[in-house]
């Protein structure tokens, strides 16, 4: 499985390759392109996969006509169950989010709904092809105590969380014990101190949706692209479920590859190289996984060396947080500081030059896992620092 930007998935276990054939297919007679990955596939692990990225309800679309001789019956009728029990969580989900947006709508809080069924509905054109564990919701910060009253009035439980953590989160989340509902209120799409339009800005550009009969609102089409750009690069793709969503935007010609580059001066100007960074790599990843449709402007563009690198990392970070791991045989421990570094490597290439900054003074700050690792004396304590590296590659 070779492509233009010299990324090789022949190096993927057969499993993978099969999943990812089968996001692909366009129909039940196209898996007949790719018939000799489904000879001594492990479908238990292919099960796995699916469900671990997340894709179960679009693979089991996908293979449901497909003749039972090539595919074991047990895998199909274990596909259907998730995807039954997938349809009745993201129905139960739609309407909460009506339920909420009403809520915060007729006490004059403007809300706009991140993911969830709203997406799913907007991207895949119904909610059972794609799957959400919460529904996340970006209201003004100026609003949050009013938001935080309101949901504990409805029933909803806040998460506790300590001081320290506080400080550094971007959202709340928060528990309907009756409802089994859980939802996450955020006041920013990005951590700091990554700068991002303003609600306002947002608010301006926002969609309504026509999957509830009572309206509710989210991000218009180039910020919920960018958005989620952002997120799965910031979780380093270990879900092909994201890179799907991206692929059936640009299929649905709802953001062209071509339009994406215009991004940057939309309203993203802010974010400086970081936005083209994000696009690039996604839109490689995207081609060279799920054959996502690039022009050649975008192909000569985005062919860039520090892409194509950041794409192979990415591949590696995808494995690296699979189950994929789990086929194969204990690493050594050179092999596991590999791993551990090609990680740390790319989440350290996607940041901004001033993230990177705060990330290394970060890095170079004793912690409490330092001294547990090695306890000095406090007249000691400034020994941490020369140590930590020493002490990081200890633990």
């Amino acid at each position: 499985m070779q492509n233009n930007y010299d990324i090789d998935l022949s190096i993927t276990p057969n499993e993978f390759q099969l999943l990812v054939e089968v996001m692909k297919m366009q129909n039940d007679k196209s898996i007949g392109s790719f018939k000799e990955l489904l000879t001594n596939t492990d479908w238990d692990f292919f099960l796995q996969l699916a469900m671990h990225h997340r894709v179960y309800p679009l693979i089991y679309s996908k293979l449901k006509y497909v003749d039972e001789r090539l595919i074991p019956k047990y895998v199909i009728e274990n596909l259907y169950q998730e995807y039954q029990k997938n349809t009745f969580k993201m129905l139960l989900l739609s309407g909460e989010m009506e339920s909420l947006g009403r809520l915060l709508n007729e006490n004059q809080i403007r809300s706009l709904f991140l993911k969830g069924p709203v997406i799913a509905f907007d991207i895949y054109g119904e909610i059972s092809l794609r799957t959400s564990k919460d529904l996340d919701i970006l209201v003004n910060k100026a609003d949050l105590n009013r938001v935080e009253e309101l949901l504990l009035s409805y029933g909803y439980e806040r998460e506790d969380l300590q001081d320290k953590v506080k400080k550094s989160r971007i959202h709340i989340a928060y528990f309907h014990p009756l409802k089994k509902v859980e939802i996450e209120i955020h006041w920013r799409l990005n951590s700091p101190p990554l700068k991002e339009p303003s609600f306002n800005e947002l608010w301006k550009r926002k969609r309504v949706s026509t999957l509830t009969t009572y309206q509710v609102y989210f991000l218009g089409e180039e910020d919920l692209f960018l958005f989620l750009i952002s997120h799965g690069c910031r979780h380093g793709w270990f879900r092909l479920r994201w890179l799907a969503d991206i692929d059936q935007i640009i299929q649905n010609k709802v953001i062209s590859s071509k339009n994406s580059l215009s991004l940057k001066t939309y309203q993203y100007q802010h974010l400086g190289g970081k936005a083209d960074l994000l696009i690039e790599h996604a839109l490689i990843l995207a081609s060279v996984i799920m054959n996502t449709p690039i022009n050649k402007e975008i192909h000569s563009l985005y062919a860039g060396k520090r892409s194509r690198k950041l794409a192979h990392l990415a591949l590696n970070f995808i494995l690296e947080h699979g189950p994929e791991l789990k086929k194969n045989p204990p690493l050594s421990i050179k092999l596991n500081l590999q791993r551990r570094l090609n990680i740390i490597h790319y989440k350290f290439s996607i940041k901004s030059n001033l993230e990177k900054f705060i990330y290394l003074m970060k890095l170079l700050k004793p912690s409490s896992a330092d001294k547990q690792t090695l306890n000095l004396p406090k007249c000691l304590h400034f020994l941490y620092y020369p140590l930590r590296p020493f002490l990081w590659f200890w633990r």
